[in-house]
């Protein structure tokens, strides 16, 4: 029995580059993982203007559809929205869910945002808003140098959610910038990052303490809790598609 494939789609600002150390550590490890550029994060010079969350989950649910098996769907941040609408549109080929230092997101993730694109937070915004545990002035500097700004889009629309069977997917929350206390607290008082959560009927918590980006602040820890569930929910291939890794 093979490890499940796993899909690997970065936060806000970010392309598929953000996983390549815990890329290479899977792959090394045997595993079959395939990191995302979600449309118009290709580049600073892409065009943005008319993408929409509902392109984002378009292009993960086209990954998932494209492995040869069930997949580890792992979300970070504000992927976690896009990741969770993901789970709505094809659940019978996602293995497990994983969501890195984010939740389920339901709704728009900032629904009063009216700019074409949000641009990455100045260095002094970043600090006072996000755990940064861990990371180097080197790592900081190339989060600054290559980040691209989010589609405004992305932003403003609220994907629905109809498929019940999401409920099912065994997921789980991986806790770095905040513990799992504070998770199921922001679950307790209905805050929309974490939604979806509420309802998961098989959700376990993972502390990890460390930066919002353990990414790069504990790439290692962070793939072996991924390639453990990849483990965990090993399944045959089913024939469909290629499977084949890509950067």
């Amino acid at each position: 029995m093979k490890a499940a494939p796993i899909i690997l789609v970065p936060g806000w600002w970010l392309g598929a580059w953000a996983w390549d150390e815990v890329a290479a550590q899977l792959r090394a490890d045997g595993h079959d993982v395939t990191p995302l550029t979600l449309p118009g994060l290709e580049s600073a010079d892409a065009d943005r203007s008319t993408i929409t969350q509902s392109d984002h989950v378009a292009a993960i649910v086209d990954a998932i559809s494209a492995a040869p098996a069930p997949v580890v769907l792992a979300v970070h941040s504000g992927a976690g929205f896009t990741g969770y609408a993901a789970s709505d549109r094809i659940p019978g080929r996602i293995a497990a869910m994983v969501y890195v230092d984010t939740g389920a997101g339901v709704g728009a993730p900032d629904a009063e945002f009216a700019g074409p694109e949000k641009p990455m937070p100045t260095p002094e915004e970043l600090a006072a808003n996000e755990n940064l545990d861990g990371l180097s002035e080197d790592q900081l500097r190339t989060f600054r140098e290559r980040a691209v700004p989010e589609p405004g889009g992305v932003l403003r629309e609220a994907v629905g959610l109809t498929n019940d069977a999401r409920l099912d997917i065994p997921s789980t929350v991986i806790c770095t910038g905040y513990t799992s206390k504070e998770y199921k607290d922001a679950v307790e008082a209905g805050y929309d990052f974490v939604l979806g959560l509420r309802d998961l009927r098989n959700l376990t918590y993972v502390d990890l303490p460390t930066s919002h980006w353990v990414m790069w602040s504990k790439p290692r820890e962070l793939a072996e809790i991924i390639a453990g569930i990849a483990r965990e929910h090993a399944a045959e291939p089913e024939g469909i598609g290629t499977g084949s890794s890509r950067p």
